[in-house]
């Protein structure tokens, strides 16, 4: 049976996350007890979910969008866009070092695949089609990312 951390958990490991955090390793079955079923597809075995399924495709709401696996921070809300693909997008990671970029040459394409920098979970593909701002966009699968809001006093 797959545990699956609440959401409420998850937002509140997020904060403990920094950028001086020491890289996750963890064994695979490690990663099957703490993921759901489709989270471990998706960050483990580099698998895609369907477009316009991801939860997250539509959130508007200010924030950080973290890493399903170690909580790390990834993508600022600042930063997202609909791109009309049918995932989450981005015009940039938040910080250079959160991502790494890897050649992927499967399903006959040549893509460059992203992966959490500090667990190396699959996040998606990055494209050289984005916006004037950067060129780039970072389609990202929702399940491999959580959404920490920011409160406002508006």
């Amino acid at each position: 049976m797959h545990k699956k951390s609440s959401t409420l958990i998850r937002k509140r490991e997020i904060s403990d996350v920094t950028k001086e955090s020491k890289v996750v390793l963890k064994s695979d079955q490690q990663w099957r007890e703490q993921l759901s079923e489709q989270e471990y597809h998706v960050c483990r075995e580099q698998g895609t979910e369907p477009p316009f399924s991801g939860k997250l495709l539509h959130n508007k709401d200010s924030g950080e969008y973290a890493c399903t696996c170690c909580y790390a921070p990834l993508f600022s809300s600042v930063n997202k866009y609909d791109s009309g693909c049918g995932w989450p997008s981005f015009d940039a990671p938040i910080n250079e070092t959160a991502v790494l970029y890897l050649d992927d040459f499967s399903h006959g394409m040549k893509r460059v695949e992203i992966r959490c920098a500090r667990c190396d979970s699959h996040l998606g593909h990055v494209f050289p089609d984005g916006p004037k701002t950067t060129g780039e966009r970072f389609c990202v699968n929702s399940v491999s990312l959580i959404f920490n809001k920011i409160e406002t006093n508006e």
